[in-house]
């Protein structure tokens, strides 16, 4: 694991990476800022002491590497017949070069390497990789995505894999993986919807994805029966624990129902009220796995344990930022209703 100093380094490069990639002119200044991201993920990921952390490492290298080669690659064909600028004058242009970048992304179906990668991971990682290495992959297709048969194909398959893949899961980070390939379904629609929606919606994402690990840290937990045995008097932990992981679902009055009620509203305004039902749908299975979690210990008559001890006193920090992070998701939906009907 590299010391504080080169983390900081790392977490800056991984950063502008992003910012090279989103602010470039052309593909191949896109390309490179991808490649500065993916060379600053990989040492952040891998530690010596853990075999599954370097495995997550390897696994997570091979196939970005993939995904860059096959993105320049088609780049460079496509500039050698086009101009480099205009990709407008073929229809499957947009096609062939959004296909790398969801494979980056982790959409289904391209999302194989995604669960194996997430669960040998840690925590802080497990949050970059849910937020920050999508937003480059998101926004460049942004410059190319528009509604086609291919496109819908895309957001069916991710919301559809992403709610009934976490359905027989009990490892909290397999969980938090196909709910992170749900969202990305409905962040693709955003997409072709407008960027300030998607924008919106990825921020709000991030945040509760930032919340329900800080949250998940904070109890010690990795597995849904583990959440049965934290201590009995870490009462603020569990809920905070339970709420966020119910805001990421999109459970109302939370913040997290907030963008999927105006992606549902695009959706319907741009006819399209067919897809709408059916990721609709899907986001009620998700939420369904989240309740399966929560609901044993929002019962009043719940099991727990006398004999297990462990508590978090001393981590001041963690609890503060887990205490703001949750107090954003729950209050978060109830402002912004109050702003939109002032205004």
């Amino acid at each position: 694991m590299p010391s504080n100093s080169t983390k900081i380094l790392l977490l800056t490069t991984l950063v502008g990476g992003v910012l090279v990639s989103v602010s470039s002119n052309s593909w191949l200044g896109a390309w490179m800022g991808l490649e500065i991201n993916l060379m600053s993920f990989i040492p952040l990921m891998s530690n010596v002491k853990n075999m599954y952390n370097t495995e997550a490492s390897l696994k997570y290298f091979i196939v970005q590497v993939l995904a860059s080669a096959t993105l320049i690659f088609m780049v460079v064909m496509k500039t050698l017949t086009e101009d480099l600028f205009t990709f407008e004058s073929s229809t499957y242009t947009p096609m062939i070069i959004c296909t790398p970048l969801l494979l980056k992304s982790g959409a289904a179906p391209l999302h194989w390497w995604f669960p194996g990668v997430m669960e040998g991971l840690s925590w802080e990682n497990c949050a970059l990789l849910m937020t920050v290495q999508k937003a480059a992959p998101l926004m460049l297709m942004s410059y190319l995505i528009e509604i086609n048969a291919f496109t819908l194909s895309i957001i069916l398959l991710s919301t559809i894999v992403g709610s009934i893949g976490g359905l027989n899961q009990t490892s909290m980070r397999k969980i938090l993986t196909y709910s992170s390939i749900n969202h990305t379904g409905w962040m693709l629609i955003a997409l072709t919807t407008s960027e300030s929606l998607w924008m919106m919606y990825f921020t709000i994402y991030s945040t509760l994805a930032l919340t329900v690990v800080s949250a998940i840290k904070l109890s010690g937990t990795s597995f849904i029966n583990q959440t049965m045995l934290t201590n009995k008097e870490a009462t603020l932990m569990k809920f905070m624990m339970f709420t966020s992981l119910l805001s990421l679902g999109g459970l109302p009055p939370f913040l997290g129902f907030l963008p999927k009620w105006i992606v549902i509203q695009a959706m319907i305004t741009n006819n399209l009220a067919p897809l709408a039902t059916i990721v609709v749908v899907t986001s009620l299975i998700t939420l369904y796995y989240y309740l399966k979690i929560s609901y044993s210990s929002f019962l009043i008559l719940n099991t727990e344990p006398k004999w297990n001890l462990k508590f978090h006193k001393n981590e001041t920090t963690k609890n503060v930022t887990a205490v703001i992070l949750s107090s954003v998701s729950l209050t978060g939906m109830v402002i912004c209703t109050i702003i939109t009907n002032i205004n």
